[in-house]
């Protein structure tokens, strides 16, 4: 397994339509276990292939908060059903650095995926789960979190993620 680096907005990758999975081999398994590792490294609950970069339609999450570890894995996810009633979480994102919003969501979805086995799967989700499950299928879009708010704060956010790039903290020795 490896770290990988995570794409930060701006940057034109995060908005590509990621590709559907032809069939989960070990390339796949190989990629999710990256992927997760990652994940943890960064101290995120969810992550999607396209923000290292990879424009497959592969999720990994995990949103146990007493340490014991439960990874969840999505191929090819596609929600089903979607509940009315909205919840709001205040979300972040690792392709989002140090940036949090209220953002609102259906409370309840049911996702249709892959497993990381390839096996077919149906899951029943609500609240954080179902929030981080449509907030990482959004990435496989092209979607981000800030796209749902306001263009003048959406704006400021990407400017000041601009600026950061284009001069890194720097130390002299």
């Amino acid at each position: 397994m490896a770290i990988k680096t995570i794409i930060t907005e701006p940057n034109e990758i995060l908005r590509q339509v990621s590709k559907p999975v032809i069939r989960v081999g070990n390339d796949e398994r190989k990629l999710m276990d990256d992927m997760l590792e990652t994940m943890y490294a960064a101290n995120g609950i969810g992550l999607a292939a396209i923000q290292i970069g990879i424009p497959k339609r592969i999720i990994v999450m995990d949103i146990s908060k007493d340490g014991n570890k439960n990874p969840l894995f999505f191929v090819n996810p596609i929600i089903k059903n979607k509940d009315k009633e909205k919840k709001t979480y205040e979300e972040g994102c690792l392709s989002v650095p140090n940036y949090f919003a209220e953002v609102d969501r259906p409370k309840y979805c049911e996702v249709e995926y892959l497993d990381y086995n390839g096996k077919n799967k149906i899951l029943k989700a609500d609240d954080l789960l179902a929030t981080c499950i449509q907030h990482e299928m959004d990435h496989l879009e092209g979607i981000l979190f800030i796209d749902y708010l306001s263009k003048l704060k959406k704006t400021m956010i990407v400017k000041k993620l601009s600026k950061k790039k284009n001069n890194p903290d720097r130390i002299i020795v």
